[in-house]
């Protein structure tokens, strides 16, 4: 799609029709019914909305507990660890109260595609100081004008957004016009849209933009719809509405906002109801989206054969005793109950070991004997403890049992049986944990694709490669040349290292399917595959 105006698309234009107050029309919208129902006075009723509406929309299945995604992402990165294909941003401009939030919404419902992420554009207000906020509450502050808001910081999120990132986005609240303590965190976009009326004001900002949207709505429309927003759901009055209308928001309109219509690939009038405009967005989207489709798993059953280990990867020395409990938690005759006593066993030496490669700094300590000791402390802010579901939650009671007061966090990724992909559901990391060394754990490493999306999803928060640790109970070469291959700094670490995998990606000789043999569930012949992938 083009930029320049003759190449912009109107889509789904009726005959011009002037809204006014003596129009005869009972609309939703006509100004005759709306104005008759406007409040004098702020409205006493719960406001709606007074914070910034920045939020993630994937599809969800909420429990008591957890949030799970219902529909994954699939891999954004290739083999080789890095990210392949920037999420595709929209962005949609328009006057205010035109109706670009119930068009993104619109949009969204109709694309059908996990992992969406909108970003308001009311969320990076700058902060006002103490003048300003004065003048803000007589409605003399211009919340228009390109100077309100902190482009720099916009940029800077929707930059990392788009390169897969996780973000911090602001929750600005307009009754004390300042941002909230508590900043939203939002990632996993595969699809971005940031919805402002200022939204195509900024050469860096139309830049980040694949799609732009002008929502085209009539002035009376907007005015109406404003006023009543404005009374109900941020609690001020309508002459100071209308005041901040004439004074700033409709010369603003007609100076930074209506001019960047020609900067615009598609013109949607009427906003949300105009189903053809959003019918042509939806089929763009989706075929771009089809041309940055990638496999992984092919890719790296092919990858790396005959190379030799790598120097990151540690493995448990094979003393009698562990070999012992190997055999035992192999044998496909051993009770449940022997399986889950030899695996904790083997998963407490196997924290126990890895914990010997976290920095250590000398440190002198006293004795009760008043005599001075040399020894060693960890050196480094905390430890966090990441688990890949199911079966990886099995080792955090190990680390929880030698790492007191430790942070967990926790990641599900599973196989979609259509394409074999695996695909990122549900996760739940701490706060800060870029500061961390994080210790990712999974049972067992086939093909490394599920802990090379763990591994992804940590640098995406910020996490330093050099300071993840993957523990796995048993792992196979393939494995662990994926995850070497494509992240060389990280640390790798297990009880046992196989050297087969089958057609159908299992460990040989292997373990069987961990999850199941540790839990007790006997899954359905066409889990068993899938299951046995997830926990790579």
């Amino acid at each position: 799609m083009a930029g320049t105006v003759d190449q912009i698309a109107i889509v789904g234009e009726e005959p011009e029709r002037t809204i006014s107050r003596s129009d005869s029309g009972s609309g939703e919208d006509s100004l005759d019914c709306l104005f008759s129902r406007l409040p004098l006075t702020p409205s006493l009723s719960p406001r709606k909305r007074t914070t910034s509406q920045s939020k993630s929309e994937p599809p969800l299945l909420r429990t008591s507990k957890r949030t799970i995604y219902t529909a994954g992402r699939p891999p954004w990165y290739t083999e080789s660890g890095t990210p392949f294909k920037e999420a595709f941003v929209i962005g949609l401009c328009g006057g205010s109260s035109s109706g670009k939030t119930t068009v993104a919404n619109k949009i969204i419902e109709a694309l059908d595609v996990p992992w969406v992420v909108l970003l308001s554009m009311d969320s990076f207000y700058k902060v006002l100081n103490k003048e300003e906020q004065e003048l803000a509450a007589k409605n003399e502050y211009n919340f228009d004008h390109p100077d309100a808001f902190d482009f720099d910081l916009i940029i800077h999120t929707l930059r990392k957004l788009k390169k897969g990132k996780s973000v911090k986005v602001p929750v600005y609240d307009f009754t004390t016009h300042s941002r909230r303590k508590d900043w939203k965190t939002v990632y996993g976009a595969n699809v971005v849209i940031i919805e402002g009326i200022l939204a195509f004001a900024n050469k860096e900002l139309l830049k980040l933009l694949d799609m732009k949207v002008f929502v085209d709505t009539d002035s009376d429309i907007r005015l109406v719809r404003r006023l009543k927003r404005d009374i109900s759901e941020r609690g001020r009055d309508i002459v100071g509405v209308i005041k901040q209308y004439n004074k700033f928001v409709k010369p603003a309109f007609e100076q930074y906002i209506e001019p960047t219509v020609q900067l615009s690939d598609i013109v949607v009038p009427r906003g949300g109801e105009n189903f053809v405009a959003l019918d042509l967005i939806v089929q763009h989207v989706h075929s771009q989206l089809e041309k940055r489709e990638i496999t992984v798993r092919a890719a790296l059953a092919s990858a790396h054969q005959g190379q030799p280990l790598p120097d990151k990867l540690s493995v448990l020395e094979s003393t009698p005793q562990v070999r012992g409990m190997h055999t035992i938690i192999r044998n496909k005759d051993t009770s449940r109950d022997e399986f889950i006593f030899y695996s904790k066993r083997l998963m407490r030496l196997l924290i126990e070991h890895a914990l010997s490669f976290l920095p250590l700094k000398p440190v002198t300590v006293e004795t009760p004997q008043e005599e001075l000791y040399e020894g060693k402390r960890f050196d480094g802010k905390r430890i966090t403890g990441v688990s890949i579901l199911r079966a990886g939650e099995t080792m955090e009671q190990a680390l929880t049992a030698v790492c007191k007061d430790i942070r967990l966090g926790k990641i599900l990724i599973q196989t979609n049986h259509d394409t074999g992909e695996p695909e990122l559901h549900y996760l739940r990391l701490p706060k800060d944990i870029s500061e961390d060394y994080v210790v990712l754990m999974d049972s067992t490493v086939s093909t490394g694709a599920a802990a090379m999306m763990a591994v992804r999803v940590l640098l995406d928060h910020d996490v330093q490669e050099d300071k993840i640790f993957l523990l796995s109970l048993l792992m196979a070469e393939m494995g662990v040349h994926s995850v070497a291959y494509a992240f060389p700094k990280v640390n790798i670490i297990t009880t046992a290292v196989d050297k087969k995998v089958n057609d159908q990606f299992h460990i040989i000789p292997g373990i069987g399917n961990f999850g199941d043999r540790y839990f007790g569930t006997d899954a359905p012949s066409d889990w068993y595959e899938s299951d046995e992938v997830m926990d790579y």
